[in-house]
């Protein structure tokens, strides 16, 4: 089977879209890129969860020549129920981009490509949550529109805090909500 797709971006990397057949090649490298980064312990279950229900949201930046891999984008989308009516949420779960290759939109495609499959599905909104520490991660999702909704004080394991960011994909219908108080559409 021949991985590399015809997708080849700038800096020579291929980005392809995970696969299940992948998973005996790469699913062990993925959790050695992330757990370097990421401050969370995964199970090898956590990740199963993702990569076999939403492959088709999960995306992986290669090394053409050898085809190892530089970084990874893990996601999922789900109807969420929200105050007022359902939405289509996705979710980016993890985010990792080795250290050797950081600094040149590695982790910008990864993410944009991340959310142009949630929006050819529908997603009304994407939602993470980062560490208030991580700088380069805050910058990289603001500059792509995400807006900071929630502080979560102490959110991790480590003690850390988080900010919740989400990316409203589609305009909020305020004049069709129903007033909370009277009942009344407003």
């Amino acid at each position: 089977m021949d991985i590399v797709k015809d997708d080849e971006l700038a800096g020579g990397l291929r980005y392809i879209q995970y696969e299940h057949s992948l998973e005996a090649q790469y699913l062990p490298v993925i959790r050695a890129l992330i757990s370097k980064d990421l401050s969370e312990p995964y199970s090898i279950y956590v990740y199963r969860y993702f990569l076999c229900q939403w492959a088709h949201l999960c995306f992986m930046a290669l090394n053409p020549a050898d085809q190892s891999l530089i970084g990874v984008i893990i996601c999922k989308l789900e109807v969420h129920q929200s105050h007022s009516h359902p939405t289509r949420r996705g979710y980016i779960a993890m985010l990792a981009v080795d250290s050797s290759h950081r600094g040149h939109g590695i982790a910008t495609t990864l993410v944009q490509k991340a959310i142009d499959a949630m929006t050819k599905r529908n997603a009304d909104e994407i939602v993470l949550e980062t560490e208030e520490t991580n700088l380069p991660a805050m910058r990289l999702y603001e500059r792509l529109g995400f807006l900071r909704s929630k502080k979560l004080h102490r959110y991790y394991l480590n003690g850390n805090s988080a900010y919740r960011l989400v990316l409203p994909l589609k305009p909020i219908d305020i004049e069709g909500a129903e007033n909370a108080f009277d009942g009344q559409v407003a």
